[in-house]
């Protein structure tokens, strides 16, 4: 979840009460969005504007950078002009006023903006599809994208209290989860991705062939860049040197908020972690579930690559 520096700095600040949940429009959500969420509503897109979404844990980070990266021409120095939640603000982020909105944050940058949310398709201010945002979606693997987000969200004072991981497990399926349920979000995407102009991409084909999908992104975002910059914006956006660049990898986000010796906000980036995670019964559990709600789509997800973890 992008956040900012700590305003206050240093130590000594009052510990941070994580919110609850609430629902908006039937859709969970925590309380501290719904502080802003008319300014969010009403929220007047520039044509020009581009528009990154996915389920939280699902890849957002990495296609955030991927977009800098080709939009820049592959250029280090741009895209380490700041950290990644200030180069690309988090369009619905709000939190009790001690950090900036994400529509405070909107308001200090002209157009053409690159922006990040994570609202299931139904949320989304109009004013992106009226104007004819370009959308990239990005979507994970249910199981791996449910390990990553019960690990960040520990980690994370500014999500509801996450509980165990059994408790988890079973908040998930029901939906009872920041941005309710995976199975709804994904397929909300899914089913318009024809009528808008939305690039539909997945995380699973990112790890398997980075280039082919920067690719197939830079077209979309109709650039043209040479193999040698193409190369090196496969470089700058693995996982591991992302996790080492403190503009990528949320190290600038204070211990206030993120408690690091729980979970890295960049954690592992792999496909199949799930099977670290899920017992024999959850994962029966989990596919009986998953079989009721994904039935009615012809969505496709892999919860492993081929030789890889």
């Amino acid at each position: 979840m992008s956040s900012a520096q700590d305003p206050a700095g240093g130590g000594g600040e009052q510990q941070i009460e994580r919110p609850s949940l609430v629902s908006l429009h039937g859709v969970a959500m925590s309380e501290v969005f719904i502080e802003n969420w008319a300014a969010v509503e009403s929220y007047q897109a520039d044509p020009r504007d581009l528009l990154v979404v996915t389920y939280p844990k699902a890849g957002t980070t990495w296609v955030q950078e991927i977009v800098d990266a080709i939009l820049h021409e592959g250029d280090h120095a741009k895209c380490g002009r700041a950290p990644i939640h200030k180069r690309i603000p988090y369009l619905e982020f709000s939190f009790r006023g001690l950090l900036p909105s994400g529509i405070d944050s909107l308001a200090e940058m002209t157009s053409p903006k690159v922006i990040k949310t994570h609202l299931p398709f139904q949320l989304v201010p109009k004013s992106f599809l009226e104007q004819n945002c370009k959308i990239i979606y990005c979507a994970r693997n249910a199981k791996d994208n449910l390990v990553s987000y019960f690990h960040f969200d520990q980690m994370n004072k500014i999500q509801p209290e996450p509980g165990s991981w059994e408790e988890y497990f079973q908040r998930f399926l029901q939906g009872n989860v920041t941005y309710g349920l995976w199975h709804d979000h994904v397929k909300g995407w899914w089913q318009v991705k024809d009528e808008h102009p939305i690039l539909y991409i997945f995380y699973e084909d990112i790890k398997e062939d980075p280039r082919r999908e920067i690719v197939k992104i830079m077209k979309f975002l109709g650039k043209e860049l040479p193999d040698a910059v193409l190369d090196g914006i496969v470089q700058q956006t693995s996982f591991e040197s992302m996790k080492e660049n403190p503009m990528t990898n949320y190290s600038t986000v204070s211990d206030r908020y993120f408690d690091r010796s729980i979970s890295l906000f960049m954690r592992k980036g792999t496909v199949g972690d799930w099977k670290n995670h899920f017992t024999v019964a959850q994962d029966e559990v989990f596919e009986e579930d998953y079989r009721r709600k994904m039935g009615d789509t012809d969505l496709r997800f892999r919860t492993e690559l081929r030789g890889s973890q």
